[in-house]
């Protein structure tokens, strides 16, 4: 039930409890603990039963340690019924997208290509236009 609790520290809290409430009530306290205990597992399973008769007849099965976030998980995500890890990590990485959008655009520019001699004269140059050596640069004489 607590698995951290070693045997060192249940002799000290029995010893606590003998000290605390004497050696005349402790069995007393005992029972109402366990009383209570036992009343508190009463409950908890009535309203579960409660729960599930409300439900209908569709979550008959229906497990109440699904709704904890850590058995979700491995029981949606982890095991072989859901995406796994290798599905999410393939659906959430965006190459194969990419090198799809690329192959299309690539389809469309082979699809439109024009000729080479027409294209070679709509060419436009992205490096700076530097004029022949023998002529003179432009000058503005408004500009200056």
């Amino acid at each position: 039930m607590f698995p951290d609790v070693g045997p060192l520290e249940v002799v000290t809290l029995v010893i606590l409890a003998v000290l605390l409430f004497g050696p005349d009530k402790l069995p007393g306290l005992i029972q109402n603990v366990s009383a209570f205990i036992r009343k508190y597992r009463e409950f908890s399973e009535n309203a579960q039963q409660e729960i599930r008769s409300e439900l209908g007849p569709e979550f008959k099965d229906f497990d109440f340690e699904d709704l904890n976030p850590r058995t979700f998980v491995r029981k949606h995500v982890l095991d072989g019924d859901g995406l796994g890890l290798d599905g999410i990590r393939d659906a959430l990485d965006p190459r194969q997208e990419l090198t799809e959008v690329a192959n299309a655009v690539r389809g469309a520019a082979d699809d439109t290509a024009e000729p080479a001699a027409h294209r070679a004269a709509n060419t436009v140059s992205l490096g700076k236009d530097t004029p022949a050596p023998a002529e003179r640069p432009p000058f503005d004489h408004d500009a200056t």
